[in-house]
This record gives structure tokens, sequence and C-alpha cells, in this order.
């Protein structure tokens, strides 16, 4: 029924859920023995409401996620499973969770409730079955906000059994490896360390929840699962979850966003990361990707936020559907008897026969992409040919030599990006302009040749809401591969009508600088990232506001070096004009402004 709808992510809309825990004495009546569902403010005045505020003790509260409903048929719903630890009988004891394969129903109490919500059938009804009705076009014809409170819902309420908790050693593993504690690496923010922000403690970020629904929701909708070792870096994906959990979800259940997958990690890659921005509560959602007319779900989210070194890195952290569903079902013949519930687990039609193909060069602009290593500290940089490299003067720190390490000729051929095997190569620092120029720039000559590099081409315009991405070794440095961020052209700045400076909204954070912006779907290179924004005033970074230097301010020096081995153009860099210095300083003359404290 729901593929003849209009909209490709329906399937996601209808399949998120948000799953809370609670134990009900003071909290939640249960429903009625002969109530299939419950009906969340339906219209009744006199009902009571289904939750109320979490306590600030774990176990007095109410704890909530998203999560995703694999089998609306089965009735099988899959969650992080963080929401469930504050319940544990043994959580008090000496328990090893990495000592356990899995547990069940009988290690937590035997009142613990499990609901979950979702939307329900009327909402096809409403938003597909029906053109604009009188009453949506009278909604729209003047300004104002329309109450919730006072509309039918469109939402249903489940009470669901736990079936097992299983933990994702793989993710486990590669996760440890990728963000080590000693780089600063945060999962949660002071907000919510103030209110016991369990849900992010490192011990249960790789454990995932297998539910049952105690009755049927009636909507024959089985979600598509794909491989994550068919993934392909850069491809276009969307995260459906539920912000706050079960704060308000007339407002917020499935909320969608975009972005691109990122980066990923691990043995068939089961770290994944997206520029797709998340919100805490969406833990438990779904990453999708649509292709080929169908919605697969690729991974469930673990960590909607990060920060490294007080840094935000703006990057939602998923794990590999395929990966733990691996973990249920092995988790399953091991004295855990739900084999036969697990019938929606199955993937053999569920994936694609070939890897995913992107519109995007993708492995063309991964390629170019390099990393720079001064000794001193380490940036990103771009090939313009098999010798020559651009990067920053910040990342290069005065040395005269640097490491630049790619990836080997073979391993970037593939459609299946594997990093683990690295080229290094010596190069020398031959120009670097001074500090007092606003543009942050080397050029780096490596030698030796990489062989079969595809020049970039450089553009000669821009214009301002092109999509763009952003190339480079932000935050995980060499322990992956490059990283890929989406967003706009946010701005084209320009002094006399030549532009010298590009704002883009990707995610850029420490690593990032020296690395291409890159024009979409063309892949042609606009500019060399130079840094992000910081607030003086409290230290603040904003991944989602950079700047890049433009290839236009660039393209008559790397020319004239190309042809003829002359630096001298690029001293030219040096007499930029003192508006030029303005612009890259966030600020105008006094006599015009209060000076910007960015």
């Amino acid at each position: 029924m729901w593929m003849n709808m209009k909209s490709p992510l329906l399937p996601a809309e209808l399949s998120g859920c948000v799953v809370t825990t609670s134990q009900p004495q003071a909290i939640i009546s249960k429903p009625s023995k002969g109530s299939a569902d419950t009906d969340v403010n339906a219209g009744d005045s006199e009902e009571k409401p289904c939750y109320h505020a979490a306590a600030k003790t774990e176990c007095d509260g109410v704890w909530s996620c998203s999560g995703v409903i694999l089998d609306q048929t089965l009735g099988l719903v899959i969650c992080q499973a963080a929401v469930f630890f504050p319940f544990l009988k043994e959580k008090d004891n000496d328990f090893v969770y990495s000592e356990r394969d899995f547990l069940s129903a009988q290690d937590f109490p035997s009142d613990l409730l499990i609901q979950v919500e979702c939307p329900c059938e009327s909402k096809i009804a409403a938003s597909y079955r029906k053109s604009l009705s009188n009453e949506v076009l009278d909604q729209r014809s003047g300004l104002g906000f329309v109450h919730v409170s006072k509309q039918q819902t469109q939402r249903r309420q489940y009470q669901a059994d736990l079936l097992m908790l299983v933990p994702c050693g793989e993710f486990q593993k590669t996760f440890s490896r990728l963000f080590r504690k000693e780089d600063g690496w945060v999962f949660s923010s002071e907000e919510e360390k103030e209110y016991g922000a369990f849900q992010k403690d490192l011990a249960y970020m790789h454990w995932f929840a297998v539910l049952k629904l105690q009755s049927v929701i009636g909507m024959n909708i089985k979600m598509d699962i794909m491989q994550s070792s068919r993934l392909v870096k850069g491809s276009t994906v969307f995260a459906c979850g539920s912000p706050f959990g079960s704060f308000y979800p007339d407002i917020f259940l499935n909320t969608v966003s975009k972005g691109v997958l990122s980066n990923m990690a691990g043995d068939g890659n089961v770290v994944l990361l997206t520029d797709a921005r998340c919100l805490p509560g969406s833990e438990g959602g779904g990453i999708y990707l649509f292709e080929s007319g169908t919605l697969y779900l690729i991974g469930i989210t673990v960590a909607p936020l990060c920060w490294k070194t007080n840094e935000w890195v703006g990057l939602t952290l998923a794990c590999s559907i395929s990966h733990i569903i691996e973990s249920i079902i092995k988790a399953s013949y091991k004295g855990n008897n739900i084999t036969g519930q697990l019938a929606a687990l199955e993937m053999g039609n569920s994936l694609v026969n070939k890897p995913i193909r992107s519109t995007v060069p993708m492995g063309n602009l991964l390629a170019t992409t390099v990393l720079v290593d001064s000794g001193q500290s380490w940036g990103s940089g771009v090939l313009l040919n098999s010798k020559l490299v651009l990067t920053c003067r910040h990342v290069v720190r005065h040395s005269s030599k640097v490491s630049v390490k790619t990836l080997s000729e073979r391993m970037t051929r593939g459609l299946h990006y594997n990093y683990k095997r690295w080229l290094p190569i010596k190069g020398q620092v031959v120009f670097s302009t001074q500090e007092s120029s606003p543009y942050d720039i080397a050029v780096v000559e490596l030698e030796e040749d990489i062989p079969d590099v595809l020049e970039p081409v450089l553009s000669s315009g821009y214009c301002a809401g092109d999509d763009v991405c952003i190339v480079g070794y932000g935050a995980l440095g060499d322990r992956c591969g490059p990283s890929v961020t989406s967003g706009v052209l946010s701005a084209v700045i320009s002094v006399d009508d030549i532009p010298v400076m590009l704002q883009t909204s990707c995610a850029v954070h420490g690593g990032s600088s020296g690395g291409p912006l890159y024009a979409l779907p063309s892949g042609e290179l606009l500019g060399i990232v130079a840094s992000n924004t910081r607030d003086n005033s409290t230290g603040a970074t904003y991944p989602h506001l950079n700047f890049s230097i433009p290839v236009t301010v660039l393209q008559a020096a790397v020319d004239r070096y190309k042809q003829f081995g002359d630096l001298r153009s690029f001293g030219e860099l040096n007499k930029a004009k003192l508006a030029v210095r303005d612009a890259w300083r966030l600020q105008r003359p006094p006599e015009k402004t209060l000076q910007s404290k960015l």
C-alpha cells in the first residue's frame, strides 16, 4: 500500500517510533487487559497523560529514545538499549557487560513497562489519500499556531515485550580504535550530564534492544535492509528519529534530516558517520538510503552529538544495521529461544545485488585528498597533479619538509573503499604565505609521483546556494579515510567584484584545514578550506560556519608554477588589499561598526 504513496521516505516515517521504559507503580497505569492498544490524547479531556516528567535519578524516572519497527506485521522493534540499563537487576553489582552475549527479560524487573509510540494508519489517510482539504486551506489562510492538543492525534501507543539485548562487538572494537579517550571525545553535552545522561555512557553505546509489540499495528510495512559493505561514502542519506524522545511526540515524532554518508570504518563498515543533523532522543532512530526506487535501512543512530577537545564535530554516529542483525541472530542461537520470532530479520531478499553508485564522482574526490603531517600538527591537502599539493600555511607550521599520506592506488580504484593501507610520501614545502597574508596557503612538492592522479577541474565562478561538499581528514586523521560533509555555498564575499572568501554550511572541524571544497555534482574544485568560526568570548566553535580561499585567487599562480616552476606569482598572495585582510579578520573599519567578537 505504502509503495504507491508520494513520499519515498514514508516507510521511514511510519516505521519510526519512540520507545519508553519505566517502572509503573506511580508513573503509568497499564491499559485494561482487553485493549489492543491505546490512543494518545485522542480528544478525551479526562484522559490521563501517558507520561510525566522524568525524575533525575535513573530508576525513578521514565527513559525514552527513538526506535525502528522492522516488521509491522510481526511487531518487531529495534532500538538503542541504553534506556534499559537503569533497570538492570545487577546494575549495582560488579556486572561486566562485555562478558555477556545477550541479556534477556529475566535480567530486568518483572514490572518493567515498555511502551512504543508510532504513527497510526490515519496519517496515511490524512497525508496521502486526500488532496488539500478546505480545513487545511483555512489553516493556511492566516498566520497562527494550531494547538495540537485540540487536534485528533495521528499516533498510537502499544505495550511491548523485551526479547533480548545484544552487544555489537565489532562496533565496540572499531569505536574504541577511532574515538580514543586521550583525544578528548565526548558524546554528551554539559546540560545532559547534569541530569545523568546514562544513555551516552560508553559502556552502553554498542548495545541494542529487540522488542515485540503485544498487539498488531495493522500496516504491512517491512523495512528493506542493506548490507553496510555495499555502502559508498558520500551517498545521500536520511536520518529519521524523534528529538527529545517522549517529551512531545505531537511535534517531534519521526522528524527527518538529510545529509551524506560522511565516513565508514571497521570490518564491513560497521561504524557509520553522517552529517545528517540529529538531536538527543534520536538515539535508536534509523539511517536510510534511497536507491533505485527503494528506501533501505542502513544504520541505527548511536550518538547524535559529539565533541573532540571541546570542539563540536557536527557528525552523527551510527551502527550498521546489518551488523546489529548479525549479532541478534547469533545470540538467538545461544540459549535464547526466539529464533522463530526473528524471521523478519532474515536479509536474503533485502540486499541490493550491486553496490550503490553515486551520481557524484566521489572516488575521484576522495583520491585527490591527502593528509599532510608536519610533525607538529596534521591537516588536509588537495593534489593538483601527481606531485603538487595545496594546503594551508598553518598546517605545515613553518616546516620545510612534511609527510603526505594518500591511499594506495589499489584501494582507491574499487567501489568499496578500504582505508587500511597508506602510501606515505615525503614532500618539500616550496612556498608558504606570510603570517600577515589573509590567504593561508602553502605549496608542497612531492619527492615521488603519485600515479594515475586525476587532476581536479578548477572552477571559474561561484553561485551562492549551490550544493557543495568538503573532503578532509578532520577529527579522525589517519585512523580512517577522509570524511565528506555536505552543504551549500552560503555566501561569496567579494572585494572590488573579485571573490576573496567562500562561506559554506558544511561541517568543518580540526584537521579539515587545507582540504578541498567541491561543487556538486560537477566535482569542480571551488576552494581550499582555511577555517571555521570561533567565538573568542566563549571559546565555542561553529562547524557549519566556515571559510575557504577561492581557487580563482590561486589559479594564475598554480598555472604558472605548473608550466614554468615559477613561484613568484604565489608571492602576490602576500600583497592582498586591506579590504581583503579585513574580510578575513571578520571585521570592518571601526568607524563603520563595532568590531566583531568572532
